[in-house]
């Protein structure tokens, strides 16, 4: 950095305020005197007088303004007037060179002042220029964050110094600045989307990376600094400063209203193309005091063009991934080699598993026995899971209230609503979450709908297939109030039902009674799927299947004979059956008649049901 333009003027500025201090030098024999200082920096004007070099070398720095070195840029990123530039160039210079520094601290009378104070930087830059005022709190220089003015002290000794980063922007390092907050990221604009550009945009819509490439499209700027909303003054600081070194524009992602501080570091960052992109509008209170626009991003699935640019390998993909997921799935699955699959589930996980037990889905369609009726709607639960972004996105269905969908599967014990749940998400290619009802459901107030927000929210991560077994336990009638219990129960209930009308996932209720879900759910729900007992054809199917290929069967038993007998429901024949496999085994024999028959009578004290008049095998 040492000869350009700016370190040249600012050696100028300080011959020059040496020669003002001490106009007639003492022997300098010793090198203990400021001239002795000056002549080893080699600020000696050869002749010349020091005030006609400090003109000659201001005009060179402002000639220099024009071209394209780093500092150049710089004041002209931070759209700088001349004596802001001259400032910078001091301050920076000084910053730089421990040598200046001491005789900063001669021309103060004291070493150990390194910085110039707001007094010294004045005389520095001579009467002809604003003196202090270039740094002060409506300049260039703190608008763009790039100096910093000591808060504290006297107004003409508080110093005055340039923010580290610059200075290694200056000697050519690029380096994000440290302050900057965690995730910070840097994205180019498209320049095709042929969007009305402005300086400060605000954008909302449920989708993060949609947002994200709508405000770059939308904001006058060709590349930007994108960063969660800082936690204080100093992170603001550090995103101003980083993009203004960078000649880029910033994108905050907000959680809530801007702070205080944003939106006076937004009003003030006026040099700077500025986007605030959030889920929500941004309250009125809480906007900058400039001119600015808003847009609305709709959507939330990922185009098939974004897939293609994420996994170009895929031809075709079953998960429901909004932009936002699929650009972090896509990072997860560069980073541990997993593959799509891997990528979504580990990105699914955490917080839901403390609350449901995942089931990595083992049955397929050839595992259920059902009839021609209910496996057709199950078909048809799948195929319009999978076209709902045909019919929502290409052909403008309205989806109202959400693109979700929600299936009631009713019906007695063991008729197979949880395995038809399973195939529904092996069939998707995705993991089905059972949720827990115990780890849900709290005696405390608030507590329950705190934990079915965190199920809700981390399986609409991936959209994973979230399965309420025995449903009418949480999704209950509402019923009068009597008491505050009566008032709590039904505030659980009403929260479920808002929290279903916005989910965009796959919900499965599973209830032996579907006559106790309260009528609400039910106007709901998308697909009813009324599981019965399988009649003759459909339990010989399932007996013959419920005995492994390796099962030792004795010859005396008959698939078509069992069902004839027995109306069991088809958990209760996989019960049966291997209740008979352990008695065989006790005995040391096949599995015969004798022992299915003991075990069907097992099976129907446990239903406290009536054994059948027929028996076989007794």
């Amino acid at each position: 950095m040492h000869g350009t333009a700016w370190t040249l003027f600012a050696d100028a500025a300080l011959a020059a305020a040496v020669a003002r201090t001490w106009p007639e030098e003492p022997d300098a024999g010793a090198g203990s005197q400021p001239g002795a200082l000056r002549d080893r920096l080699g600020l000696s004007t050869d002749g010349e007088p020091a005030e006609a070099l400090l003109v000659e070398r201001r005009a060179a720095l402002q000639m220099s303004l024009d071209g394209d070195s780093a500092f150049a840029t710089l004041v002209g990123n931070a759209a700088l007037n001349p004596a802001e530039a001259e400032a910078l160039a001091l301050c920076a210079a000084i910053d730089a060179d421990v040598r200046r520094q001491r005789l900063v601290g001669w021309l103060q009378d004291d070493l150990a002042l390194a910085r110039p104070g707001l007094d010294l930087l004045a005389r520095l830059l001579g009467n002809e220029s604003p003196g202090a005022v270039t740094v002060g709190p409506s300049s260039g220089l703190a608008r763009a964050a790039l100096v910093d003015v000591a808060d504290h002290g006297p107004w003409g000794a508080r110093s005055v110094g340039v923010e580290s980063s610059v200075l290694w922007a200056l000697a050519g390092e690029a380096s994000p600045d440290p302050e900057l907050p965690a995730g910070t990221s840097f994205l180019a604009a498209d320049e095709s989307a042929g969007i009305t550009q402005a300086p400060l945009v605000f954008v909302t819509g449920p989708d993060r990376m949609k947002r994200r490439r709508h405000a770059a499209a939308a904001t006058a700027g060709a590349r930007f600094v994108v960063t969660t909303q800082p936690a204080d003054e100093r992170a603001w600081g550090a995103v101003v400063r980083e993009a203004t070194i960078r000649g880029a524009g910033i994108i905050i992602e907000c959680d809530s209203d801007l702070s205080l501080a944003g939106r006076r570091w937004i009003e003030r960052a006026t040099h700077l193309p500025c986007a605030v992109s959030s889920i929500h509008e941004v309250s009125v209170d809480s906007l900058p005091d400039r001119p600015w626009a808003e847009h609305y991003v709709a959507g939330r699935d990922a185009t098939p063009e974004e897939w293609a640019a994420q996994f170009p390998e895929l031809d075709q993909h079953t998960h429901r991934l909004t932009s936002d997921q699929l650009s972090v799935v896509a990072e997860i699955s560069s980073n541990i080699d997993s593959g799509l699959e891997g990528a979504v589930r580990r990105l699914s996980s955490g917080p839901i598993d403390r609350m449901a037990r995942r089931v990595r889905p083992r049955y397929a369609w050839t595992d259920l026995v059902l009839d021609d009726d209910r496996g057709g709607q199950l078909r048809e639960l799948v195929a319009r899971y999978r076209n709902s972004q045909i019919v929502y996105d290409d052909w403008g269905f309205p989806a109202v209230p959400s693109a979700g969908l929600i299936a009631m599967f009713s019906g007695d014990p063991g008729t197979g609503k949880t395995m038809s749940a399973e195939v529904l998400a092996g069939e998707l290619g995705l993991d089905l979450f059972v949720v827990d009802l115990a780890a849900v459901v709290s005696k405390y107030i608030g507590e329950t709908e705190k934990n079915l927000e965190e199920i809700f929210s981390a399986a609409a991560v991936g959209n994973q297939v979230l399965f309420f077994d025995e449903a009418d336990s949480l999704f209950g009638k509402r019923t009068e109030v009597s008491d505050a219990r009566d008032r709590y129960a039904n505030l659980e209930v009403s929260y479920l039902l808002q929290r279903l009308e916005i989910f965009e996932g796959l919900v499965v209720l599973a209830t032996n009674f579907s006559n106790n879900i309260d009528s609400a759910f039910l106007r709901r729900i998308d697909i009813s799927i009324d599981f019965v007992q399988p009649e003759e054809p459909q339990r010989e199917e399932l007996w013959r299947r419920s005995f492994p290929a390796n099962a030792p069967l004795a010859d005396d038993v008959d698939p078509a004979e069992l069902a004839a007998a027995y109306e069991l429901s088809g958990g209760s024949i996989r019960k049966a059956s291997l209740y008979a496999a352990f008695l065989a085994a006790e005995a040391g024999e096949h599995i015969s008649r004798h022992q299915i028959s003991l075990a069907v009578d097992r099976e129907y004290q446990k239903l406290g049901r009536l054994r059948p008049g027929k028996r076989i095998g007794r």
